[in-house]
């Protein structure tokens, strides 16, 4: 049966919310079907492990980091020895992909329990209990339309912690399953087949997930479009059968201690338009070309069941880009939502055109920090890989605010200059530019066009081109469409600070 827009759930990790409850010691022994235990290097090994240190190195355990031993037992639940390092050097990342691997080592196991070392680990108990708690939901999650799709990946987690550690070990537990949840609805939006999950649906899976978490969705239909003047989003949409839609999310503290807006792509499929993509491989994966989008979006869901203080403003660019008689042409002008003139040189350069919309919006209203992702240019794949998103921007706080947040989730970004004088590749003889340089540099060609748009306010652009897809799944990361981005922009919204006015600008390279 061919894929109809009615087949499938977009958003199916909404539907089953894992449990992840405290508890002790005794209680994990009798629930769960796998256990979990942290070994530091160069320790004793906790006693419910039912060993000590040599009898775990004559298996080969040393308690280095990454290590696990699954020792199973003809009673109570299956224990997995995790080594951890030496103990001053445990951090977040290291906990979030090791609860990751526990997960994925005992994948026959559905109710899991892993626990909170009691001694000092260099991290907090709270952290500690975040980190294991994103790695194990996360690593456990998946989108799935087959048999047996229904059938739970995982049915309890159970963190088991010290009578004194529990209070806050449980609001680690609340923050790392809010923070899961989210990528989870990422995850979901960025692999859902574009077919099921056009510009429209997009714009009612917003309305749905908005009134829930205490976002304020609105929804701006073609003819409002016309009325704006969103020449951007308009002209890519001129070749589907599918109308466009932008929007617009609000996020409102009490008493906001900043104002940042977010503007994601959302193509929904991209086969280039009229410059058609060469290669099924390359069309295979474009319906991850709206994870920017989808990454806003699901950032947003949870900023007010995280307390964060600063207001947010979310843009959701969203269009298929498709080939046909009425689609955009090679040499067509479109224009912006402030005015500005385009000369279309590719139609397979579409997801600058509908962020130069969202962007000139973005400066409309007061604005700290305008921060804008897409699955933008190959280049930057060529570039970084899969595994690290480019970031460039005018102003050198906003960058290093995005970077900070990034280590700090691992969702890791590298700068790369704004490099000014190649913005003379995007001149054009009729029109005040092009939507695309020349054949090298294509990501800080395409970083240049967007900041045309941002009227000298703070900005930075997030290229997720390489990071969006992965060939495997990798500790908490999956295979196929990522959904990378929303721990990013989470984690920079919840700890940003007004640039001052000294780092307003970059220093022109």
């Amino acid at each position: 049966m061919n894929t109809t827009a009615d087949d499938f759930d977009p958003i199916p990790s909404t539907r089953h919310r894992v449990p992840v409850t405290v508890g002790a010691l005794k209680q994990a022994e009798q629930e769960a079907d796998a256990l979990a235990v942290p070994v530091a290097s160069g320790t004793e090994p906790p006693d419910e492990l039912g060993t000590d240190a040599a009898g775990l190195a004559s298996a080969g355990f040393s308690g280095t980091r990454g290590q696990t031993l699954v020792q199973t037992r003809s009673g109570g639940p299956v224990r997995v020895a995790v080594g951890t390092g030496v103990p001053d050097q445990i951090d977040v990342t290291l906990v979030r992909d090791l609860a990751a691997e526990f997960a994925r080592a005992v994948p026959w196991h559905k109710r899991l329990a892993i626990e909170v070392p009691s001694r000092a680990t260099g991290i907090s108990a709270g952290d500690f209990a975040q980190a294991v708690t994103e790695g194990v939901l996360l690593a456990r999650w998946r989108y799935f339309v087959g048999q047996g799709a229904d059938t739970p990946q995982l049915e309890s987690l159970l963190v088991v912690a010290s009578d004194e550690d529990a209070a806050e070990v449980a609001a680690g537990v609340e923050r790392g399953r809010i923070i899961a949840e989210a990528c989870s609805l990422g995850r979901d939006l960025a692999n859902c087949p574009a077919t099921t999950l056009s510009a429209v649906r997009m714009a009612e899976v917003a309305v749905e997930v908005g009134a829930r978490t205490g976002l304020q969705v609105e929804v701006f239909d073609k003819d409002q479009l016309i009325e704006m003047g969103c020449g951007g989003l308009l002209g890519v949409n001129r070749g589907s059968v599918e109308p466009p839609r932008m929007i617009r999310l609000r996020y409102e503290p009490a008493e906001p201690t900043g104002r940042i807006a977010l503007v994601g792509k959302g193509i929904m499929y991209d086969s280039g338009g009229i410059s058609l993509k060469p290669s099924d491989e390359s069309h295979a994966q474009m319906k991850n070309d709206m994870t920017g989008a989808a990454a806003v979006l699901a950032s947003m869901t949870a900023l007010q069941a995280l307390g964060c203080t600063t207001a947010v403003t979310g843009y959701l660019m969203c269009t298929d880009n498709m080939p046909s008689g009425s689609a955009m042409k090679l040499g067509d002008v479109l224009r912006m939502r402030n005015g500005t003139t385009v000369e279309v040189l590719n139609t397979d350069a579409e997801g600058r055109l509908v962020m130069a919309d969202a962007l000139a919006l973005a400066t409309e209203e007061p604005v700290d920090a305008i921060v804008d992702i897409a699955t933008l240019t190959g280049a930057c794949l060529r570039t970084f890989g899969v595994e690290i998103a480019g970031v460039m921007g005018n102003n050198s706080a906003v960058v290093e605010q995005l970077r900070q947040a990034g280590d700090l989730v691992d969702e890791p970004v590298w700068e790369l200059p704004l490099h000014r004088s190649y913005r003379t590749q995007l001149d054009s003889s009729i029109a005040d530019l092009t939507n695309m340089g020349g054949i090298n540099a294509g990501s800080i060609t395409a970083g240049l066009f967007l900041e045309e748009f941002v009227d000298g306010r703070p900005w930075a652009h997030v290229d997720i081109a390489g990071t969006a897809q992965l060939p495997a799944p990798r500790t908490w990361r999956n295979k196929g469409a990522s959904g990378f981005g929303t721990k990013l922009l989470i984690e920079f919204a919840r700890a940003f600070a007004v640039p001052a006015d000294d780092s307003r600008q970059v220093v022109a390279r």
